[in-house]
């Protein structure tokens, strides 16, 4: 039987409010966060513009936690130094858009954290097959990057199981952990963590809760597919 592994949560600061930042991402921390998860879009890769280096390098000052740097760039390549350099504790890019993928991955790994890379919702699971061995996370997008609030693709649960069982089949499940990111709710977290995801992104769930600490708390509780 394989050992369970308690659910990662990683609220989105693509939720809190940009004039309080710093209020907010310390709130989801006294609630439990376990990570802050920082989406980085280009206004390119994807049609949204967010964050870039300076709020990384600001939240790296008053974070206690790990800043899980999704980077929604058309040229991870070129620009994952500025976000390491930045602070981020891991930093995932899509496995669509990065040139080298494999060159990508060892520079970062290099540089002391972990690592990670992306999924769309359209891209092949197949397509992170051969960088799984040297990475820490596996993304996959249960919805089209671009913007927070939007619902979860439900085929995301089939391509959670699908990943989960070619990891096991490999034996790297134990290495490898599949995050899941986009209308994370009570619902949806429990289907991808039954179906072998343990790190939930979590942005309107938690952020706009009444209790954030019961929303972390609730994401954390869920039963792990390796439980059974």
């Amino acid at each position: 039987m394989l050992t369970p592994r308690r659910v990662i949560v990683a609220p989105s600061v693509l939720s809190a409010n940009p004039l309080f930042f710093g209020r907010d991402v310390e709130a989801v921390e006294r609630a439990g966060a376990d990570w802050h998860h920082v989406d980085v879009m280009d206004g390119h890769f994807v049609p949204n513009l967010t964050f870039g280096p300076p709020l990384i390098k600001e939240l790296k000052k008053v974070s206690k936690i790990p800043l899980d740097v999704h980077i929604m760039v058309s040229n991870p390549d070129d620009v994952a130094m500025s976000y390491i350099e930045a602070g981020a504790d891991l930093l995932v890019f899509h496995i669509e858009a990065a040139k080298d993928a494999k060159k990508l991955v060892q520079t970062i790994r290099s540089k002391g954290i972990m690592v990670g890379v992306a999924l769309n919702p359209a891209t092949p699971i197949e397509s992170v097959y051969e960088v799984a061995p040297l990475v820490d996370v596996i993304m996959v997008m249960s919805v089209h990057p671009g913007f927070g609030g939007q619902s979860f693709i439900e085929n995301a649960v089939v391509r959670v199981k699908t990943l989960h069982d070619w990891l096991v089949a490999k034996k790297m499940d134990g290495k490898v952990r599949i995050e899941v990111d986009g209308g994370i709710n009570e619902e949806t977290g429990r289907l991808v963590v039954e179906a072998g995801a343990s790190i939930l992104v979590a942005g309107t769930f938690v952020y706009k809760a009444r209790d954030q600490g019961q929303a972390i708390s609730i994401l954390k509780s869920m039963p792990s597919c390796n439980a059974k």
